[in-house]
Order: structure tokens, then C-alpha cells, then sequence
């Protein structure tokens, strides 16, 4: 789906108190060599959620690197993740370094959650998330982990005021980025 389509779509869902306030913009680079570009969320005229798909990979670098050198972080790996990595090599690795290598996989699965839990998306992800959003129910909107689904879904006009005043438990237990767009929908009740 293009973007100007993708556009018009999500703002026809926004909240008729936020038409206006809330814009979703995207920036690319036609002549760029990766195509790169920008793509955020404003609310009046602010950038508030920024995904960028150039910085993505070098901070999903260093969240990774920042993993593996905490000392105080210790990274359990079970006998099974010893052993998958044990049939990916073929058996031809010392068994010492298997164990390294489980822990290397690990901690990289986690700097990717951790990434994800900081909002830090990029703009084919933002995409893909969108369209998703359009086509999932807006109770399976809320009730996910995803950070751009629940603020997809708490500027939705289908939901209600009682809903958006009930949630005020469970949006405590969400990202910053989630609480200041209830907050923000909260304001205009």
C-alpha cells in the first residue's frame, strides 16, 4: 500500500477531537542509496514518535554491545540453546565456545526486544505495523506488547471515553511513548 493511502486510512480513524492535532508525516530519499527516510508521528506540529531507518541499526548495535559487556548482567543459556547451536555448527565447535555462542545469540535476541520496548522502529516497520493495525480489531490493538499498536489504537475514534477512563491501570505498565499518547486523548474527554 502506498503512503498517501496509508495515510489517509489511519488519519480517518483518529479521534475527531485529535484531527488536526495528530499527523503522521514520512520523509525518503528518492535518489538515496538505501531509500532510506524518516517517518514520525506529530501532535501539534511537535515530533513525538520519530522512526528512522538509518539510526536503527546502529543503536540496535550498541544496545547489543552494551548486553554482552554488562558484567552484571548474566545471561542464563538452557542445555537446548547448547545444543541447537551444537547442530547449527555441524559439532566441529570445542564445547567451551558453545556455550559463548548460545550466550552471543541470546543477548542479541534481547537487545532486538529491548529496541523494540524503546520504540525505536523504522519506517517499513512502521508500515507493516499500520497496515496491521487496520486490519486487527481494535481490542487486539490494545491488548498487544506492541508499542504502535496501543498508540494506533488509543487515538482511534472507536474507542470510547468509559474505555480510554477504564484503562488508566493498565497504561501504567506501558511505555512512556503509550502513556503520553492516553494522556494526550485523556485531555480531550
Amino acid at each position: 500500500m502506498s503512503w498517501s493511502k496509508l495515510k489517509q486510512q489511519l488519519e480517518s480513524f483518529l479521534s475527531p477531537a485529535l484531527v488536526g492535532r495528530v499527523e503522521y508525516r514520512a520523509t525518503s530519499y528518492r535518489y538515496s542509496p538505501d531509500k532510506s527516510g524518516n517517518c514520525y508521528i506529530t501532535v501539534d506540529k511537535r515530533n513525538v514518535l520519530n522512526m528512522s531507518d538509518i539510526t536503527s541499526s546502529i543503536r540496535w548495535y550498541l544496545t547489543e554491545q552494551e548486553i554482552k559487556n554488562d558484567p552484571d548482567l548474566l545471561i542464563p543459556v538452557s542445555h537446548e540453546e547448547i545444543e541447537a547451536v551444537r547442530k547449527d555448527t555441524k559439532g566441529i565447535v570445542p564445547e567451551d565456545r558453545l556455550q559463548v555462542i548460545a550466550r552471543s545469540r541470546k543477548s542479541s535476541g534481547h537487545a532486538k526486544e529491548l529496541l523494540s520496548a524503546q520504540a525505536a522502529l523504522s519506517k517499513s516497520n512502521f508500515t507493516i505495523v499500520a497496515t496491521t493495525f487496520l486490519s486487527t480489531s481494535i481490542e487486539d490493538n490494545l491488548e498487544s506488547n506492541d508499542i504502535l499498536l496501543n498508540i494506533l489504537a488509543l487515538i482511534d475514534r472507536r474507542v470510547g471515553k468509559k474505555r480510554i477512563l477504564n484503562m488508566s491501570e493498565q497504561i501504567k505498565l506501558k511505555h512512556p511513548a503509550v502513556q503520553y499518547f492516553y494522556e494526550l486523548r485523556r485531555s480531550t474527554l
